[in-house]
């Protein structure tokens, strides 16, 4: 939006385009660049519990987009009834018919002094619309913002073009009513495909500019993988933070940067849908790397996301936590994760659910600890078993065989970390080696080391074996031994897709 407000705006900064491509379409820079007055607004700020602070929210980033023209109070151009007007949109008790009126009277004042139609930039338009849905004002909202964007865009005659940006596409049934001329460019849309984010030419360019070529792979697995229309491009954020991380640390590892910017709420939704075996199965498919053929509807109102299942797969489409994978059939479409980063984003909320049933199922937990603690090999492998076919599975079919074992070391530490008293270290230093997960409970006299394996062969007892004589072979125990513990046990756990066995080393 920045680009387009500098392109086409009076007070542009023109030299930004100096040497790029564009610079080369001189017809087209004389006739379109600096020529026009722009409007640039962002309704991401509007986020609030209730519909009395989101209008003031609202009032205010409309203050201070009008502000950025006081100079309109000075304008031959307009007349006093037209100052008055403008003046509107200055003041602190600016009520909602101003509000709504208010992009209109910015046009029509910008147009009355530079003699010329107005560009009209509006930025992040459904943010509001899902902080009221989630804060339960949502009809408040959707009128006020129909209003809003029905004055600028449907009844304003000081307009050029506009240009809307958000996450979701809205239906315009819900917010653009009568509004006919509306231009709708979604990420399966073939025209300005390649301009949604980097191609993998321009990420080459980029990472050879700031000097790290050999960072390409990793950016590659981490950040490509979204398909708009018919191009495969990055998603910008992530490759310029990661950029950014790698001229501070020519080591530096790429970085879940999206996470940040987002609650993540699509994706959790998502996973406690799971409860469905067939979606279960389904987001098992997709963090394997696999694909999900679903039919996808771009045009939901924010009543209708969470309603279903199926509007919930389109809604993790349009917002970039899933992406298509070859052509797509009509409304069918094949879905899988784009890249590491959004798969590490599943990864997590799929724990976090995990963890969270563990919390729950308090007789599941004390059985299981209980049993560790009793040195029980039968029944911890009788309830661990029980919790690998309750998890969701987020092997990866492609990595190799250490990184498999780290989900199975991943659900270990989820259930064992809900004992609060206790405590759980993993990969700790311990003899002449790591440990997997040391567990000392509360009672303060017993150590229990675990080693974890994957089975790749599926040969459960051999690998098991391995584990137990691995524990022998690098003495984890003798720190244990140093600090006065006798009470030692330890596991080998072997492990492959809903299968473990689990032996307990003898004394």
């Amino acid at each position: 939006m920045s680009m387009l407000e500098h392109f086409f705006s009076l007070n542009g900064n023109k030299s930004i385009f100096d040497g790029l491509k564009i610079s080369k379409e001189t017809a087209l820079c004389e006739e379109y660049m600096g020529k026009y007055p722009v409007v640039s607004i962002s309704l991401k700020g509007i986020d609030a519990l209730n519909y009395e602070m989101a209008f003031r929210m609202g009032a205010r980033t409309v203050r201070r987009t009008a502000s950025k023209v006081q100079y309109l109070l000075e304008s031959d151009a307009l007349s006093e009834s037209d100052k008055l007007e403008y003046q509107r949109l200055l003041d602190s008790d600016m009520d909602e018919a101003a509000f709504c009126d208010s992009l209109r009277i910015l046009s029509e004042m910008l147009e009355k002094h530079h003699h010329a139609k107005v560009i009209l930039l509006i930025d992040e338009y459904d943010v509001p619309l899902a902080k009221a849905h989630a804060n339960g004002y949502y009809d408040q909202m959707i009128s006020l913002i129909r209003s809003f964007l029905g004055e600028a865009l449907k009844t304003n005659n000081s307009l050029k073009l506009a240009v809307l940006a958000g996450c979701l596409r809205i239906s315009k049934e819900s917010i653009f009513t009568e509004l006919n001329n509306l231009k709708a460019r979604s990420v399966t849309d073939v025209r300005f495909d390649e301009y949604f984010g980097f191609t993998d030419t321009e990420v080459k360019t980029l990472l050879e500019y700031y000097g790290y070529p050999d960072s390409y792979e990793m950016t590659k697995k981490w950040y490509n993988g979204y398909r708009f229309g018919n191009v495969d491009v990055y998603c910008p954020w992530d490759v310029l933070n990661y950029c950014d991380s790698l001229l501070d640390d020519r080591e530096a590892q790429p970085e879940d940067y999206w996470i940040n910017t987002s609650s993540n709420e699509a994706v959790k939704r998502f996973i406690q849908e799971s409860a469905n075996a067939t979606t279960k199965r389904e987001i098992e498919s997709l963090a394997a790397g696999g694909v999900v053929m679903k039919e996808i509807h771009q045009e939901l109102t924010y009543p209708e996301i969470y309603e279903t299942i199926d509007n919930i797969w389109s809604l993790l489409f349009t917002t970039g936590y899933l992406t298509q994978r070859g052509k797509a059939e009509g409304r069918q479409m094949k879905l899988a994760i784009p890249n590491l980063e959004i798969r590490d984003i599943f990864v997590t909320q799929i724990m976090e659910f995990f963890k969270d049933n563990v919390r729950e199922d308090r007789d599941t937990l004390n059985r299981f600890c209980e049993a560790l603690q009793n040195g029980d090999p039968e029944n911890v492998e009788k309830i661990f078993t029980e919790y690998l076919k309750r998890t969701i599975s987020i092997r990866d079919t492609a990595v190799r065989t250490e990184m498999k074992e780290n989900f199975y070391h991943g659900v270990l530490l989820g259930i064992l970390g809900v004992k609060n008293r206790w405590g759980i270290s993993s990969n700790r230093e311990m003899g002449e080696g790591y440990a997997d997960i040391l567990v000392e409970p509360d009672t303060g006299d017993m150590g229990i080391i675990i080693e974890v394996k994957y089975a790749h062969d599926g040969n459960l007892d051999s690998v098991c074996k391995k584990a137990l004589k691995q524990i022998e072979y690098t003495k984890y125990e003798d720190d244990l031994e140093d600090d006065g513990i006798e009470n030692i046990l330890k596991y080998g756990i072997a492990c492959y897709k809903k299968r473990c066995r689990v032996m307990l080393a003898q004394r």
